[in-house]
């Protein structure tokens, strides 16, 4: 939001979306209105506890500042003579913004506090809606925006790899983003290049040891599993991943039979055409094989006299050869 709007508005609500989006609304907008008001006081408040009082002392003026930034918290949870306060408050700022104090309310999203929401709009409150990032495809294209803030570029895979491990946790997809394109100068950054990046994240590590045995390429997933535990990654990780991956191929196998659709399957669509290719060879028998063997390398990961390297290696080349037995 351009400071502009700080100025004909200046009592912002930041509402809903994702959590991580909606603090950096937060802090973006605090810092427009500490920069547009360099000498207000900053308050803090929260509107599970704080009442109409508070709220009309913070927006006063005092003897630090004749204006104050006010950041109210959960505003989802205000009372009704809170709200109230804070409807009149919205009306009397937009008469005269020069001279008002700012406020910066954080609503949760939800139905709850809707009611408040709509008398604020009504009262001229501007209404910040940060996005959800609940679907892969908005999850992509914030990766790749980005990149874009910082004028550069990632390949689609890279872009993919990196949601796929990190797409739950935005801010610190965010940091991995800002990291990539600090370390590196590649333009568009690789998938090999993120890969290299991340080797110590156990999940990146895990998926990468599970594609190279889907791919039936036993030495080299084996090479890369105990590089990998050397390396200080627990088993239980890797054994995580490929069980993610099994499933998956049980989904695809499922959709392509017809017995659900690829809705009910619940698996990203670029997950579930990339696994689609993966399905020749494989057969309901050497599924149920597979997913039996990484059983048993979890059971011996979680046990004391077990040995999860080399049950790990029995499950890996299992799964090189699609649960077939060897020749």
């Amino acid at each position: 939001m351009a400071s502009t709007t700080l100025s004909h508005a200046p009592f912002c609500v930041v509402t809903g979306g994702d959590p991580y989006l909606n603090d950096q609304a937060v802090r973006d907008l605090r810092q427009q209105a500490q920069h547009a008001r360099p000498d207000a006081e900053l308050i803090e408040l929260d509107a599970t506890i704080a009442d109409r009082y508070a709220f009309d002392e913070a927006v006063s003026p005092s003897l630090l500042s004749p204006v104050s930034i006010v950041i109210v918290r959960n505003l989802q949870n205000a009372d009704e003579p809170l709200g109230d306060t804070m409807v009149s408050y919205s009306k009397q700022a937009l008469a005269d913004p020069k001279h008002a104090s700012i406020v910066i309310a954080q609503h949760e999203g939800g139905p709850k506090g809707k009611r408040l929401l709509d008398q604020l709009t009504r009262a001229g409150a501007y209404i910040n809606k940060p996005a959800d990032l609940k679907r892969t495809d908005a999850k992509l294209q914030f990766v790749t925006g980005q990149f874009e803030q910082r004028n550069r570029r990632i390949e689609p895979a890279a872009c993919q790899q990196l949601v796929a491990v990190l797409g739950e946790h935005t801010g610190e997809l965010a940091a991995m983003c800002e990291q990539l394109c600090f370390d590196f100068d590649d333009n568009p950054m690789s998938l090999n290049r993120v890969n290299q990046y991340l080797t110590a994240n156990p999940q990146v590590t895990g998926f990468t040891v599970a594609d190279t045995a889907m791919a039936g390429n036993t030495t080299g997933a084996i090479i890369a599993m105990r590089s990998a535990v050397e390396q200080g990654t627990d088993p239980i990780a890797l054994i995580g991943a490929l069980a993610m991956k099994l499933r998956t191929i049980a989904k695809a196998a499922a959709v392509r039979a017809g017995t659900i659709s690829q809705a009910e399957a619940k698996v990203n669509p670029w997950v579930m055409r990339n696994t689609m290719r993966q399905l020749p060879g494989w057969t309901s028998a050497g599924l149920a094989a597979c997913i039996t063997q990484l059983a048993w390398a979890d059971e011996q990961s979680k046990t004391n006299g077990g040995d999860p390297v080399y049950a790990l290696e029995q499950a890996i080349q299992l799964i090189a050869r699609k649960g077939k037995p060897a020749a």
